[in-house]
């Protein structure tokens, strides 16, 4: 693939931009750290620098300006507030509407480029008289500094021993400063080592420069832009020429602010010989770790051979096994071992910590607290947990409609919170945590709850229930969850449409994972989110009925039991098992899935967690664990609804992957819709404690939304 300098470029620009969103936001939050607003200044700085280079005199003569308010707030002149926070999110906009318009997309407002640089310049110089739009010249940065006075600049330049590795040039550097003016340049080479000790890809020279020069601290400091963050660099402004200094003179002794380079020890028999030390690491010197960018399509390209790699070692095991061939054993148990090691290095790498996602919506937030007069302050916590990029690529959509929906509905105005004794800036928590084989997400907010009353007589008006019938707190959370519902009585920006969390719930069974909600009255709502590490390959208990193979995803199982054909007739005809005391309710899958076989006199059961309660799925035979490659079922068989995709066995055989909420959803669907023709499991004792058909014709969801209720 061939290097683009530009694409290479607007990558880095994205991470900067979030990174000075990042900043700015804390900048509002109070949190107003010298290293904040350096990392602002040098973020703006690098994107002007790599803009020009680049030619985007339009990013670059912007980005100009607001680099230069910016160092007057390092220095002192101007007061870090929320005011400045304000401003550079809205010139971090303007940038990225800019490097939009390079890509292909829309320009940019006319004029907008203007009003933001005088809206900067004002900023920088309360009372200026800000020339009339179109007199501001974005690409020439001396029209802020009109003065042209030569003066004496002092650089001090120590470059990080691995400079020359990463295809740094000292030389290039100091001819570009020369351009600048008359200067004298002194090398310091008294950390040289020994000649039997040097390494010629290493940088042991420092450099003193004096500067006589108009151009302006800025200016001299992009000479350095590439090289500046992993090196010493220091540029002041001298009342007179320093007297220079000899040059190599190695007499002098080692400044004491200078990084030390220790010459590396001689492997070689001469570690006696003057000069030789520890052995050198260039290394360590970097603080960075090294990443390669790579496309995610290579990505996934790479993680589906690993899938194919997968199957045919399963075949080739299952060959093994049948063959008896005792020569094969040990090279297929090392080949499973190498497959294995291979699959979690290439799934780790599609592993992204959720902190990527969770940094965007400190933005959301402080945007739409203000659009709605409240104040609330976003807390995330485990912004390490890892997440697979195909799941964070979809998971951002229902994070941000739930936030949305938690400072419009749970968030109350900040007199309100005083008046009940709450502090006047709401806290929403957004977390993650791994559990097992899964990660929860969780959002968590200190508002008023949900107003069950509320919700119920909206659902009533809506005709989504009868006035009469029976709910649980669960049913009635879950009623926030079908479409078309919202306790909004007037449309606005940010909802009453019914468009939310419906949507949230569809995202997530679409990525195999499950959505609940909790409240407590007056005092907040939690959405819990619990997904699946990665959609990619599983590990999976293969279970058969008749001649038919399926999979249950091992994240589920917790345990299996035997049915015998007299434990059926027990329970006064309810499918129901006795597992150590407790009545765990089971889905005949044969009945279910309408599978022609005779069942054997002992079946076995499969017990699963389904959200809070446990299921128990009735199969022939349990067959053992499988390394489960997923493969999509294709559009032709899309509407099966019980299964999330499809696997080849190691004969050649596909076994389903089962969805066990939907193969819950769908058994209850069964019995309220046909119970004559499903049999007894209609009489089975539901999964809150009630038969699964408790909700009476009339107190029932109508039409096709018979599943939102569980």
């Amino acid at each position: 693939m061939q290097y683009n300098p530009l694409e290479t470029y607007l990558q880095e620009a994205e991470e900067l931009l979030a990174e000075i969103e990042q900043s700015a936001l804390s900048i509002s939050a109070g949190e107003r750290t010298e290293e904040t607003i350096n990392q602002l200044f040098r973020a703006f700085h690098t994107i002007k620098g790599s803009g020009a280079i680049c030619g985007l005199d339009a990013v670059a003569g912007f980005t100009h300006h607001v680099e230069s308010l910016l160092d007057r707030v390092r220095e002192g002149a101007i007061p870090v507030s929320p005011a400045l926070a304000e401003l550079v999110l809205i010139a971090r906009d303007h940038i990225r509407i800019l490097l939009a318009a390079e890509q292909g997309g829309p320009p940019a407002p006319a004029g907008s480029s203007e009003r933001l640089i005088a809206a900067v310049a004002e900023f920088a110089n309360p009372g200026l008289n800000i020339p009339e739009k179109g007199s501001v010249a974005p690409t020439e940065p001396a029209a802020e500094h009109p003065e042209s006075a030569e003066q004496t600049w002092r650089i001090r330049f120590c470059p990080n021993p691995s400079l020359l590795v990463n295809g740094g040039n000292p030389s290039a550097l100091l001819r570009e400063l020369r351009e600048l003016g008359p200067c004298e340049i002194t090398a310091h080479a008294e950390d040289v080592p020994a000649l039997d000790s040097i390494q010629p890809d290493l940088c042991y020279l420092w450099w003193t420069i004096t500067l006589q020069s108009a151009a302006d601290q800025n200016v001299i400091r992009d000479v350095f832009i590439f090289v500046e963050d992993d090196s010493q660099l220091e540029i002041e402004v001298t009342p007179e020429v320093l007297p220079p200094v000899p040059l190599l003179s190695t007499a002098a002794a080692p400044s004491p602010d200078r990084p030390a380079v220790t010459p590396p020890a001689d492997h070689s028999g001469a570690g006696d010989a003057p000069g030789a030390g520890a052995p050198l690491a260039p290394s360590r010197a970097l603080a960075r770790e090294s990443t390669v960018r790579v496309p995610s399509n290579r990505l996934d390209r790479l993680v589906n051979l690993v899938g194919e790699l997968v199957m045919n070692q399963s075949r080739l095991a299952q060959a093994a096994s049948k063959s008896g061939s005792p020569e094969f054993t040990n090279p297929v148990q090392e080949l499973e071992r190498l497959v294995a090691e291979l699959r979690d290095n290439v799934l780790g790498i599609r592993m992204l910590p959720i902190g990527t996602l969770f940094g965007r919506f400190r933005r959301l937030v402080h945007d739409l607290s203000a659009e709605l007069g409240k104040e609330a302050d976003l807390v995330t916590e485990g912004a390490d947990t890892e997440l697979d990029k195909s799941i964070l690529d979809q998971l951002g959509e229902p994070l941000v409609h739930c936030l949305r929906n938690c400072l419009d509905h749970a968030v109350e105005p900040p007199e309100e919170r005083l008046a009940k004794g709450k502090p006047r800036r709401a806290t929403i928590r957004l977390a993650a945590i791994h559990t097992g084989s899964d990660v929860v997400v969780s959002i968590q907010d200190d508002g008023r709850g949900i107003d069950r009353a509320a919700v119920r007589a909206r659902a009533v008006e809506k005709q989504l229930i009868a006035p009469a019938a029976s709910l649980t707190d669960k049913d009635i959370f879950n009623l926030i969850l079908m479409p078309g519902f919202s306790t909004a009585r007037q449309v606005t920006s940010v909802s009453g449409r019914g468009v939310g969390m419906d949507a949230v719930k569809r995202q997530i069974d679409a990525l195999r994972g499950s959505l609940s909600l909790a409240s407590e009255e007056g005092k907040g709502v939690r959405v819990s989110i619990t997904l699946p590490l990665t959609l990619a390959i599983i590990e999976g208990l293969l279970v058969e009925i008749g001649s038919d193979q399926f999979i249950v995803p091992m994240a589920a199982v917790t345990e299996n039991v035997e049915l015998l054909r007299s434990q059926r007739a027990r329970n006064n005809g309810r499918n129901v098992i006795a597992v150590r005391g407790e009545l765990v309710p089971y889905i005949d899958l044969r009945t279910a899935f309408r599978i022609e076989s005779n069942a054997p006199s002992i079946e076995k059961v499969v017990i699963v967690q389904h959200e809070d309660h446990r299921v128990g799925l009735v199969v022939d035979r349990v067959l053992g664990t499988h390394q489960t490659v997923i493969q999509s079922l294709g559009k032709f068989l899309r509407s099966i609804e019980v299964v999330s995709g499809a696997t080849i066995m190691g004969d050649g055989r596909v076994a389903l992957i089962m969805d066990v909420a939907a193969v819950v959803r769908f058994a209850e669907r069964q019995c309220r819709e046909d119970p004559a023709d499903f049999g007894a499991g209609c009489r089975a004792t539901g999964i809150a404690g009630q038969p699964w058909n408790h909700l009476s014709p009339a107190g029932r969801i109508t039409g096709g939304q018979t599943a939102a209720i569980t």
